[in-house]
């Protein structure tokens, strides 16, 4: 059998088993707002053209209306300052959005201070228990978030997000093999990060490296440590600085 094969086969029999990573996309899905004066996305919105009657006898089609940065989604390097000269989503090539994957597990943490970091030591000591980081894939940074993702307000929780210092988004950019980092809350900084330095380290110094970041992921408690491998489908949309994604974990049984 080819390599296909063996995976369709093991897709079949459960050996390889589909994780979904994404949440729902819907009018409650909860969005960043910003302070003003600064331009606000819109929340998603789906605007009905027909539903089997006198528009449109035998089909049901929508128009929709949201953000490039809802729900859960795909940030691309020109999403950033940093980046502006950096690939669209639309750039972004195919090879890039498959990809192996690690989760580190800092869900006690975040529980207990929801505004906890992710500092560089913390990843060095999941290299020593689970090995190097993956060439070329993604940081999973698992914080328990994703429990409230069905509650815009506690999930926004006044602004107190856990997240990643800005010496680790640093570390993760500059030094660390992986293309980009995904995580459980709205966006990849913290809650409190605009007032970091610099500020939305995440987005300044990963964008600004090439690399990208996954938002707004749900069931990382289902993938193991190390081992998976994550497809992440965003639209292609030229020059669009991101876009909502549907993204999929391979895991092995």
């Amino acid at each position: 059998m080819t390599v296909l094969q063996d995976l369709v086969a093991a897709l079949a029999t459960g050996r390889v088993e589909v994780v979904d990573l994404t949440a729902p996309l819907s009018a409650q899905t909860p969005i960043l707002t910003l302070p003003e004066p600064f331009g606000q996305t819109v929340p998603f919105a789906l605007s009905e053209i027909s539903r089997y009657d006198e528009r449109g006898p035998a089909w049901y089609w929508n128009n929709f209306t949201t953000g490039e940065h809802t729900g859960t989604h795909f940030d691309a390097p020109v999403h950033w300052v940093s980046g502006r000269h950096g690939d669209d989503v639309s750039q972004v090539p195919p090879s890039r959005l498959i990809a192996p994957a690690v989760v580190l597990d800092h869900t006690a943490e975040a529980a207990a201070d929801p505004d906890f970091l992710l500092e560089v030591e913390h990843v060095r000591a999941w290299e020593a228990e689970h090995g190097p980081l993956p060439a070329g894939g993604w940081l999973l940074y698992r914080t328990g978030w994703d429990a409230y993702g069905d509650d815009a307000q506690r999930y926004a929780n006044a602004g107190r997000t856990p997240g990643i210092s800005p010496a680790c988004a640093r570390w993760l950019a500059e030094e660390a093999p992986v293309q980009g980092v995904g995580v459980e809350t709205v966006g990849t900084d913290a809650g409190a990060a605009h007032s970091f330095d610099p500020p939305f380290p995440c987005h300044s110094f990963l964008l600004g490296a090439d690399k990208y970041g996954l938002t707004q992921l749900r069931n990382l408690a289902q993938l193991p440590p190390t081992g998976a491998v994550v497809v992440a489908g965003p639209l292609p949309i030229v020059q669009g600085s991101g876009s909502p994604c549907r993204v999929l974990a391979l895991v092995e049984r």
